[in-house]
């Protein structure tokens, strides 16, 4: 398996890809230009504002449309493409913006921030469900990656200041306990991941250039290194659910291949796409 460049380097901060069909394939987002990215079966990649400074994430929704982060909180579109209502914020402090989420076996959010200062501990991590918010996590600096197993018992969370990989066990309320280290970052900064059928963890590792493939049992299945350092997140998706996409950004170091989308194929398929359920 090799990653090859599929897109130009079409985004300042590439991040958080997700395959769905709902809007015909690959979308991620240019998280610091408040844009979701969309390629397109011809190979082109169309642009859709969000109405804020940042575009954090995007999920599809149960309903057809998409829920997507927004500085301090998220906004709703009831289609693939319309423009989203924004929710009201989740906190006011200007200091602090959205970063990753993830969605488990149930359809609720997870979702957390990061101060612009990077003042350590001074973001949270949420559980969204409609109208029912509740904090998971009090104190993280930049949360990025969080991805559940197929059964819903695990949850994977890279809080990136910490520079290592956590694993939660996770009850049928959704509550994580049992925080525990997964694997450290080996002088990266893990960012965006994601969680095969097989349980599997993949794992992007900023700063180094790297994507790496975990075991369930943390050892090293594959590694596979990028012309670019700005390494941001992984996803599987695809027709088989074996395509794997992987973002990058040009905030850190802009060089070849910052900004672009990566390709190459998997072994083991991916989890099926999981749908915000509100």
């Amino acid at each position: 398996m090799s990653l090859e460049q599929i897109t130009d380097e079409v985004a300042f901060h590439g991040e958080g890809p997700v395959w769905h069909e709902s809007w015909g394939g690959l979308r991620w987002v240019d998280m610091l230009a408040g844009a979701l990215l969309t390629l397109g079966s011809d190979g082109e990649v169309s642009r859709l504002e969000v109405g804020s400074r940042i575009a954090a994430f995007v999920r599809p929704r149960t309903n057809g449309g998409y829920v997507v982060g927004v500085e301090r909180g998220i906004a709703l579109s009831d289609s693939p493409f319309g423009i989203p209502v924004h929710s009201e914020p989740l906190w006011s402090d200007p200091n602090v913006r959205m970063n990753e989420c993830g969605i488990d076996p149930q359809g609720r959010l997870y979702a957390g921030g990061m101060p612009y200062d990077k003042t350590p501990g001074g973001a949270k991590l949420f559980r969204i469900a409609g109208q029912q918010i509740d904090v998971i996590e009090e104190h993280v600096t930049t949360s990025n990656g969080i991805e559940f197993t197929a059964d819903g018992l695990l949850a994977y969370y890279n809080d990136t200041g910490t520079k290592q990989t956590d694993v939660y066990d996770v009850d049928a309320a959704g509550n994580l306990s049992n925080r525990r280290l997964f694997h450290k970052g080996d002088g990266g900064s893990p960012d965006g991941l994601a969680v095969d059928s097989e349980g599997n963890v993949w794992c992007a590792i900023n700063r180094l250039g790297l994507v790496r493939l975990y075991s369930p049992q943390a050892e090293i299945l594959g590694q596979w290194e990028l012309p670019c350092p700005g390494v941001t997140a992984v996803t599987l998706g695809g027709a088989d659910a074996k395509d794997v996409f992987v973002t990058t950004s040009k905030e850190n170091a802009d060089v070849a291949g910052s900004g672009a989308v990566f390709h190459m194929r998997a072994e083991v398929a991916g989890q099926p796409t999981k749908l915000y359920a509100y």
